[in-house]
């Protein structure tokens, strides 16, 4: 069945198109690569992996809880609204809940497949490129997993969220290579990590668990390119300049802050938007877990030396100053761990 006759509303037009302008750059000298740039490209081709293979498909999810999620992962958990909800209500909710946020993930990694298509046409290193190809593959292969999970199983999408979009049409539309690797690399694959620790962590279901464990072990290594790629650029930038990626910054972890209010599923399942919204906004589960989301975003941005007074205040606001001195590096070698041993369980 066609991915348009799952969508919970239209999509119109089908093709989204974004106009730009940048220079593609080629690079004659081809034996100046960073050591560590050309290691991760090592261990990008290793860990290549096969969707249909890996991922056991044949397993079935529960079709009162997909991904076998708690309820506290709901935004609306323990509101008025939620404790009116009857049984079928409540199943109906989950299910649509969980369509959503994978359907945005799927979509993010659509746009993380186009932004690195773009860095390996942009970028000046022959060594970025090397491995900015090997995560094109990457990201191809993850758009093919959750787009099979959403078709076969969930049998529902949702469209883009009109935040994601926004995002993913600033990062694109602007001609400097950095800003591809600064939207994409660093806040929308550090957001999409730490939400995908939580179904990771917290998802009973071994299909749902397995397919972003593995998607997980990738993306370690895409964060890891932009700093390696970002740290040695930024610190030659003019004051002007710096100060125009803090922006970017600024304004795109605020957007990404609200793209986790979910009101296409309120308004998709009819229940009160603003009721839902006040909740969302209002509840101390929904914030701490809103700030957890940028654990991985800010120890990053800290790293590439974007960490101006303009920063540090948008981050001490969003109350999520405070994993500046996260260890990325463990972090890292934890998700490749995960996958790893999920890997030796679920094997026959």
């Amino acid at each position: 069945m066609s991915s348009l006759n799952r969508y919970t509303s239209p999509v119109e037009p089908v093709e989204w198109q974004v106009p730009q302008s940048f220079s593609t750059t080629f690079r004659w000298e081809y034996d100046d690569g960073r050591e560590k740039l050309l290691s991760l490209y090592e261990k990008g081709k290793k860990l290549q992996w096969n969707a249909s293979d890996r991922i056991d498909w044949s397993q079935d999810l529960d079709p009162e809880n997909p991904s076998g999620l708690p309820d506290e992962m709901i935004a609306i958990y323990g509101s008025d609204v939620w404790n009116r909800l009857n049984d079928k209500e409540r199943t109906r909710l989950r299910h649509h809940m969980q369509a959503w946020q994978l359907s945005q993930f799927l979509h993010g990694e659509q746009g993380a497949l186009v932004c690195t298509a773009k860095i390996v046409q942009q970028v000046p290193g022959v060594d970025a490129k090397f491995y900015a190809a090997t995560q094109v593959v990457d990201e191809a292969r993850h758009v093919e997993a959750y787009s099979r999970l959403l078709h076969e199983k969930f049998e529902l999408l949702y469209p883009v969220n009109p935040y994601l979009k926004t995002l993913l049409d600033d990062t694109l539309r602007d001609s400097r290579w950095d800003f591809t690797y600064l939207g994409m690399q660093v806040l929308i694959e550090g957001l999409a990590l730490a939400a995908f620790g939580v179904i990771r962590d917290y998802a009973r279901n071994p299909l749902a668990r397995s397919v972003t464990a593995y998607v997980m072990q990738d993306e370690a290594r895409h964060v890891a390119f932009g700093r390696l790629a970002l740290r040695d650029y930024y610190p030659h930038l003019t004051d002007k300049e710096r100060d125009e990626r803090e922006e970017f910054v600024v304004e795109g972890c605020y957007l990404m802050r609200d793209r986790f209010l979910g009101d296409e599923v309120w308004e998709t399942l009819g229940l009160p938007v603003a009721e839902c919204k006040a909740w969302v906004d209002n509840s101390e589960l929904m914030k701490i877990y809103r700030a957890a989301l940028f654990s991985r975003i800010v120890p990053t941005i800290k790293d590439i030396g974007l960490w101006g007074p303009r920063v540090r205040k948008a981050y001490a606001d969003m109350g999520i100053l405070g994993f500046a001195d996260a260890d990325l590096d463990v972090l890292s070698s934890n998700d490749e761990r995960i996958a790893v041993e999920l890997d030796g369980r679920l094997s026959p």
